[in-house]
């Protein structure tokens, strides 16, 4: 429920997201995940020129499709650095920072009613995922419960490449009144860390 329902945004009349790609180590073992523990048909292979890898899409639905790219030569991951760490993302007190550039992770847009549904289905998958959590506008930003300021719903998992993934459940629309921080300047932000550090 984003604040306007209108199907373009701005002067580039922009309707959505068309592909949003990713890059996995193993093209078979993402067609096996995407396609029978997220559902996502598999719409579209390319097995690119040169023999320089492939790039497959799969349909998320109202025309978006989420894309990979596999890369025989591509470097390894860096949990922490190019994404969040999924051997460290369980514990309550885990860091979500991730290096600029990076992607830090897929949300896909649930209907509120199935979301506890769709974490139970996971886990049946042996995906191992958080408990649903509840963004508010409380000081914490989250909590186990819905309140009156619960905007979204959420439940985080992981791919086998240890991509981040969300399932995300809007709860309310969202108004002027949601809009209401300064955006952080990278030069304010290094001058308020005390001198010596």
């Amino acid at each position: 429920m984003p604040l306007s329902n209108s199907r373009t945004t701005g002067d580039f009349e922009i309707s959505g997201v068309n592909h949003l790609a990713l890059v996995c180590s193993d093209m078979q073992r993402t067609v096996d995940f995407y396609t029978q523990v997220l559902g996502f048909p598999l719409v579209k292979t390319i097995d690119l020129p040169g023999g320089r890898g492939q790039h497959f899409f799969f349909d998320m639905g109202n025309g978006a499709s989420l894309a990979f790219f596999w890369f025989p030569d591509a470097p390894s991951p860096q949990p922490g650095i190019s994404s969040p760490d999924p051997d460290t993302f369980f514990d309550p007190t885990a860091e979500i920072t991730t290096a600029v550039a990076s992607m830090n992770h897929v949300a896909f847009d649930v209907a509120p009613e199935r979301i506890d549904q769709y974490r139970e289905r996971l886990i049946e998958h042996g995906v191992r995922c958080t408990p649903i959590l509840n963004h508010d506008d409380s000081p914490r930003g989250i909590s186990l419960d819905v309140t009156d300021t619960t905007f979204v719903r959420s439940v985080y998992f992981f791919d086998p490449d240890g991509i981040m993934l969300e399932f995300a459940a809007w709860t309310r629309a969202l108004d002027a009144g949601d809009v209401s921080h300064t955006p952080a300047r990278a030069m304010q932000a290094a001058e308020a860390v005390p001198a010596g550090d």
